[in-house]
């Protein structure tokens, strides 16, 4: 395990301990006081020495929750090492360190995973199978929201708020989740425009909203907050000739299609089974070289839509119209 600075590092933890064919044997943390807390709890040895931990030949893979803005170092390491490699999102905090990821795992040929758990849930799953079976004929939109009290009822970390370590507040942290969801669902991304707003000061955004241009011509709205009242997690999508909606997922999934019987929004009853989470196909492929679904690809894309996301909120402030 590398770092307990994310606030899925325990749940990560857990995973692989809980996992047949893995188990965790070494904790590095930048904050060695926390890493040796940390080591304790779960029993295992603490290593303050990055480089030593990579040299053992008793570690054969790395979970990777540390800062973002370490990401591309810790990796292109453990790659060198031919240490297969998880990692939270986002991959990079830019286009380029992701790109110098990509090559140093190529190169090594060492397994990757990133964690994108919301493309396993029923839910997704099945607005992807209404796309691609036809049933809502061309997107035209896609409207995501997911959005937490992690600020406004203060139980975030205090270190989430740091624009360095994070390279972004809500979009960087919980709008990753509708940034890949809605380019697995919506195609190849053309341009974005993003506004930010911060409601509780602190030096990163609380509260945004990135609006996504694909090259079909379909729209994407990806809604992200740190300040809503918790909790958000809705999906809408419209197209030509249905559409799909989830209000959230404790309510269902609705369809209505042309090319259904009954008219007007019903309830899908059957929806798909749930897919292995991303941590459990990531040891299944280091074990057995099966199939992951959020590799290296998935990954730099994701990175592209945060850097274009930022780099439109920078250009926006720079040259808004406020009403007078």
């Amino acid at each position: 395990m590398l770092s307990r600075w994310h606030v899925h590092a325990n749940e990560y933890c857990n995973a692989i301990r809980n996992n047949d064919d893995a188990d965790v044997v070494a904790i590095w943390d930048e904050i060695p006081e926390r890493g040796s807390a940390w080591a304790k709890e779960v029993g295992v040895p603490f290593e303050g020495n990055y480089a030593d931990l990579l040299s053992s030949n008793d570690v054969d893979a790395v979970c990777v929750v540390s800062p973002t803005n370490m990401h591309r170092d810790i990796m292109v390491e453990a790659a060198q090492a031919k240490k297969h490699i998880f990692t939270e999102k986002v991959l990079t905090t830019t286009v380029r360190e992701a790109r110098e990821v990509v090559a140093a795992v190529e190169a090594n040929n060492v397994t990757f995973c990133i964690s994108f758990p919301r493309r396993c849930l029923p839910e997704l799953l099945y607005a992807k199978q209404a796309v691609e079976s036809g049933l809502v004929g061309d997107i035209t939109l896609v409207r995501i929201r997911i959005a937490h009290a992690g600020s406004s009822r203060d139980w975030l970390p205090s270190h989430f708020y740091d624009p360095v370590a994070c390279g972004g507040g809500a979009m960087m942290d919980l709008g990753a989740h509708g940034m890949y969801l809605a380019r697995w669902l919506a195609g190849t991304p053309k341009r974005v425009v993003s506004v930010f707003s911060n409601i509780t000061e602190r030096a990163v955004e609380d509260n945004a909203v990135s609006v996504i241009e694909f090259e079909s011509g379909a729209i994407a709205v990806n809604e992200t907050s740190f300040v809503a009242y918790p909790d958000s997690y809705s999906l809408e999508l419209d197209g030509t000739e249905g559409g799909v909606r989830m209000l959230s997922p404790r309510d269902g999934v609705e369809l209505r299609s042309d090319h259904v019987d009954e008219k007007g929004w019903r309830k899908i009853a059957d929806l798909p089974s749930r897919t292995a989470s991303p941590i459990e196909q990531w040891i299944s492929g280091c074990v057995r070289g099966t199939a992951i679904d959020f590799g290296l690809a998935e990954a730099v894309e994701l990175t592209e839509l945060m850097d274009a996301a930022y780099r439109s909120q920078q250009q926006v402030s720079s040259a808004d119209v406020e009403f007078a």
